[in-house]
């Protein structure tokens, strides 16, 4: 899992005036991130507004990044490494979506990241069943993703663990974004006691959701950041995660905060826009930053 360490963006999904996919851009925005120090490359989450996408238009989008990436790999000769988005509120769906990739996931992808289920707001015993039944049908490790804010669910350190402990050889490890520093700075130490490993890397990763918290939840002892910003700021964030440079994480504390006022990929796709890579159209029910989002991030830019 040492391809799944360091930085990993959440890619955007650009899109054209009549709302379909503008390959173009995307080719662009990929550019940015093959040469900006890029670790590697989360495809099709929610980032990336798979939501709104039909199965057609996301299998097109799928093979068009794994097909791009190969044909400009890294200065290293190899191609970054992806993950795949496949996560929803229906196990028995999600099953399916990863039995008719199975081919797709083992010949291209190095993991999948999965969502705890949403809206049905499951408990901790149905987060359990539900991962343990995804990474028995997953062909490649799986990455769970805690996002309480959108799916009104948090996955706690002790499940997790329960989790990983079903499946070891499947689970890689967690994308925390729940913002709870303290939650999640107990699921490393209790990853640390569980799994009996001093002054060494843990096989479970866990990696921060949040670009605002990256360093202290590598101080702490996790893996790297799937970050939203390193669309627009991957050098930087590879310093961040790297480095751990806090004083460069300070200076976007701010940015942060405006990329997720209205929303996400509300502020990402502003900021990209402004910065010449794609036009700022998202697909319904999210629309464009407000005028005074917009002027708000060009002023922080501009810094």
């Amino acid at each position: 899992m040492k391809e799944l360490r360091g930085l990993g963006t959440a890619l955007i999904t650009p899109f054209k005036a009549d709302k379909s996919v503008d390959y173009e851009a995307l080719a662009r925005l990929l550019d940015t991130q093959l040469t900006g120090s890029v670790d590697y490359i989360v495809v099709l989450g929610t980032t990336g507004e798979a939501a709104t996408m039909i199965t057609e238009e996301k299998r097109e989008v799928r093979e068009f990044i794994v097909q791009y990436t190969k044909q400009h790999p890294l200065p290293n000769g190899q191609n970054i490494p992806l993950v795949l988005g496949v996560g929803g509120n229906n196990t028995q769906q999600v099953i399916s979506d990863l039995q008719a990739m199975r081919d797709v996931l083992i010949l291209d992808y190095t993991a999948i990241l999965s969502v705890c289920p949403y809206y049905n707001k499951p408990n901790q015993e149905g987060l359990y069943q539900h991962f343990c039944a995804v990474a028995e049908a997953s062909p490649v490790p799986v990455i769970l993703y805690n996002v309480p804010g959108r799916t009104g669910v948090n996955l706690l350190p002790e499940t997790v663990m329960r989790i990983y402990e079903a499946q070891p050889d499947k689970i890689a490890g967690i994308k925390e974004a729940s913002g709870n520093i303290a939650q999640i700075k107990d699921l490393i130490a209790l990853a640390n006691s569980k799994l009996k490993i001093k002054n060494e890397e843990l096989p479970f990763l866990v990696i921060s959701g949040d670009d605002g918290i990256a360093c202290e939840i590598m101080e702490a002892g996790g893996a790297g950041l799937i970050s939203v910003a390193s669309n627009a700021f991957p050098e930087d964030f590879y310093d961040i995660v790297h480095k751990k440079d806090q004083a460069k994480q300070v200076q976007y504390d701010n940015m942060v905060k405006l990329l997720f006022k209205e929303g996400n990929p509300v502020g990402i796709k502003a900021v990209l826009a402004q910065k010449g890579i794609i036009q700022n159209y998202l697909r319904l029910p999210l629309v464009p930053a407000s005028k005074d989002l917009q002027e708000e991030i060009q002023k922080e830019m501009a810094k």
